[in-house]
């Protein structure tokens, strides 16, 4: 790997890690253009650090809620964060909502963690995730609830987060998508779309930073001064990219459907089979 392709690969992670259409999915078809070798260990862990140079990203826009987030860790052990019939007990997301989101992909994860890594990370496994998951979007579209309105992501109720966790667990196949999954499982939960997306892009970072964290652990020995100088430039591409990316999509959900996404996956999908299969 050298310097060009590192800030390539950063700059497609930060367009496409919060956007409905695979970051993992274009990471692995985009190193297999730029005749990277997907099995090496260095492409593996670069990889990994370029992700947490744009989960970084959410957290520098999402300060202020991360913060208001944090806060309500307290009520968690004193039962002020107690509910009835799965609805939150104040209009006010909290760590419960961030908790119940995590569980589900966290548990399976872990479980499957070296199934998925040996299985499931290829070119083509990528391709047919992209057409799943560009199907379960034009059904959530179609599906959607029609209440949702102008719902923010602080409406979320207790079961709607857990509901949002189990679509999660399909992201755990690359190409599928976490943004994908997730904002497809809240509008069939009744979420609208702008405050499933941020609900999304929340809960990405603990369940991020947690999976690239053992991801790097694991890695560890294969981390060297020598490779400094592309993951740097290839995390800080992909931390500016995907500062501008998330703004942007937020502001496409509001005039877009998420069919729009559905088909570019097809057409991806579909340029990538015809380059495998030549």
């Amino acid at each position: 790997m050298d310097i060009i392709s590192a800030i390539i690969m950063g700059i497609i992670e930060g367009l496409t890690e919060f956007l409905p259409v695979s970051s993992t999915g274009h990471m692995i078809l985009t190193s297999y253009l730029l005749g990277l070798d997907q099995n090496a260990e260095q492409v593996k862990t670069f990889e990994i650090v370029v992700q947490l140079g744009a989960v970084l990203a959410v957290v520098v826009l999402y300060w202020r809620k991360f913060i208001d987030i944090l806060m309500t860790i307290p009520d968690l052990f004193n039962g002020r964060l107690k509910s009835k019939n799965g609805m939150a007990p104040q209009r006010r997301l909290n760590i419960l909502h961030i908790i119940l989101a995590m569980l589900p992909a966290v548990v399976v994860g872990l479980i499957l963690h070296d199934f998925i890594k040996e299985h499931l990370f290829g070119p083509m496994t990528v391709v047919y995730s992209l057409v799943v998951g560009g199907l379960l979007m034009i059904y959530a579209e179609w599906r959607k609830g029609r209440s949702a309105g102008n719902m923010t992501v602080d409406d979320i109720t207790y079961k709607q987060a857990f509901g949002v966790g189990l679509f999660q667990c399909l992201a755990l196949w690359p190409g599928f998508s976490r943004s994908g999954s997730t904002i497809s499982g809240g509008l069939l939960l009744g979420i609208s779309h702008t405050a499933a997306a941020e609900f999304t892009f929340l809960v990405s970072v603990p369940v991020m930073f947690g999976a690239t964290g053992l991801d790097l652990v694991k890695s560890a020995q294969y981390l060297s001064m020598d490779d400094f100088g592309f993951f740097a430039a290839g995390f800080i591409a992909a931390f500016l990219v995907a500062l501008v990316a998330i703004k942007t999509f937020l502001n496409l959900l509001k005039r877009l459907p998420l069919y729009v996404f559905a088909y570019y996956r097809f057409a991806l999908a579909i340029i990538f089979f015809i380059l495998l299969t030549r």
